[in-house]
């Protein structure tokens, strides 16, 4: 049973990890269930396709993600966590060598001429991610300003992958206050 009933969270976990580094395209099912150490008849048993199993890795990464938002916007707030996506990035160039950017942004990119479904719940998701900045800029604070953070943010992390260098992010604060002003 042991094997059977984590088979999905490997299917999920592969999944996420070639999607992050390589890109939706450019993996296939068989890729994903190689990875996993999961026969291809059961990821069907499992998902109804590459679609469905790629919404769901969606739905996980967003809500580790958005839990650790949460948490850091309502303790630390907003410069903790551009300090925080920052070092993610820091970290992903340590660890293997490259920056893979941001899981949501990159599939955004790739998908949203493609794939009404994903570009829909990908679109829902950043709406969170405009919401929970706005809470985080108090009374008076604008959603346009909000949107604008996340933009930076996310744009910035692009920039860091096309050059693979961290260190584009390290103005990334300052430059995020400017919005703000």
């Amino acid at each position: 049973m042991g094997r059977q009933s984590n088979a999905r969270e490997r299917l999920l976990d592969a999944a996420c990890e070639l999607i992050h580094s390589r890109g939706y395209g450019s993996i296939g099912v068989a890729e994903i269930c190689a990875k996993a150490d999961v026969r291809k008849g059961s990821f069907y048993h499992f998902f109804e396709s590459k679609q469905a199993l790629t919404l769901e890795v969606i739905d996980e990464h967003w809500r580790k993600q958005r839990a650790d938002w949460v948490g850091t916007l309502a303790g630390a707030g907003l410069e903790r966590l551009f300090r925080d996506q920052t070092e993610a990035q820091r970290l992903s160039k340590e660890s293997s060598g490259v920056i893979n950017g941001c899981l949501l942004a990159n599939l955004a990119l790739e998908l949203s001429n493609q794939d009404e479904v994903v570009r829909a719940r990908l679109e829902q998701i950043f709406d969170e991610q405009v919401d929970l900045v706005h809470g985080a800029l108090g009374p008076g604070g604008e959603r346009s300003t909000a949107r604008a953070l996340v933009a930076q943010l996310e744009g910035m992390v692009l920039f860091a992958k096309i050059s693979n260098d961290p260190s584009v992010l390290d103005d990334l604060w300052r430059q995020a206050r400017l919005l703000m002003t």
